[in-house]
């Protein structure tokens, strides 16, 4: 038995892929709304032939290869499970389950330190004489303070990119994917309760470049969840006016949660999930 053929928004959404390039950046290129090409590749309006090529130009590619564009190699990856399987597709096991973050002494110590006295009070001495590593040794694996802090936020962005990914991806529509993504936040923000604190507070420390690449890949965790609540506000499954502002809201509650959830208090980690996807839930609308 043949395979349907994909449609043509599914077919716009490979393209748009293919050349890395988020729905919300396209609508912004082409100067719609970021529903509107939520609503173009889920078929739910007209693409018009005007449409069709101001999006070629933006994709740098023929209209009509955008019409006989084919699933792009990472699409596998991303597109909705419907498995109930909180197992990674990346492979790198259950995005609910957290065990330790395998930090170097060093690195373990200067979490600690920032912890305590924050960036501008920790010292190579003080990291030094946490960790039992001398100063020089410490010098002879990161260059600088900076080098510390910029691998722990790497690190701890990592580890919070990956789940967003297998948590997102095994959602059946964009609100079971929103409240995955929900879900994943409100977790890693307890679990991993020490590196959220010091990616809130600290990344006002980075200098340069630093500071451009870390602060981008938190705004992606941002953008995932506003192009969720776009896709589900043009389904009519969520009906906020205000989807931008709403989607903001609910990622800062969540990165909130370091500043008062304790581990043995009277809330899990998995009760808080619980409580917060039902309160983005109620943010955004649902119905």
């Amino acid at each position: 038995m043949s395979q349907p053929r994909p449609s043509i928004g599914t077919r716009l959404r490979w393209a748009r892929r293919t050349r890395g390039i988020t729905g919300r950046e396209l609508a912004r290129r082409i100067d719609v709304s970021p529903a509107t090409i939520s609503q173009l590749e889920n078929d739910n309006a007209h693409l018009t032939v005007e449409r069709l090529e101001e999006i070629a130009v933006v994709l740098d590619m023929p209209a009509g290869a955008i019409l006989t564009a084919t699933a792009p190699r990472e699409d596998s990856a991303t597109r909705p499970s419907t498995t109930r399987s909180a197992d990674s597709p990346t492979g790198r096991g259950n995005w609910r389950r957290y065990e330790p973050l395998a930090f170097d002494p060093i690195l373990a110590a200067a979490v600690d330190e920032l912890l305590e006295v924050g960036y501008h009070g920790t010292t190579m001495r003080r990291i030094a004489a946490r960790s039992g590593v001398s100063v020089p040794a410490i010098y002879g694996h990161y260059e600088s303070k900076q080098a510390i802090l910029v691998r722990i936020l790497d690190d701890a962005l990592t580890d919070l990119e990956w789940r967003t990914a297998a948590a997102v991806a095994q959602g059946t529509d964009p609100s079971d994917r929103f409240c995955r993504a929900v879900e994943n936040l409100a977790l890693f923000h307890t679990y991993r309760r020490g590196l959220g604190f010091i990616a809130a507070s600290e990344v006002r420390a980075l200098v340069g470049g630093n500071r451009e690449a870390i602060t981008a890949r938190r705004n992606r965790q941002q953008e995932i969840v506003d192009e969720l609540v776009h896709e589900a506000v043009a389904l009519g499954v969520f009906t906020t006016t205000i989807p931008d502002d709403a989607a903001r809201v609910v990622v800062s509650m969540c990165a909130a949660l370091p500043t008062w959830w304790r581990p043995f208090g009277r809330l899990s980690p998995e009760a808080v999930a619980t409580e917060y996807v039902d309160f983005a839930l109620a943010l955004v609308g649902y119905r």
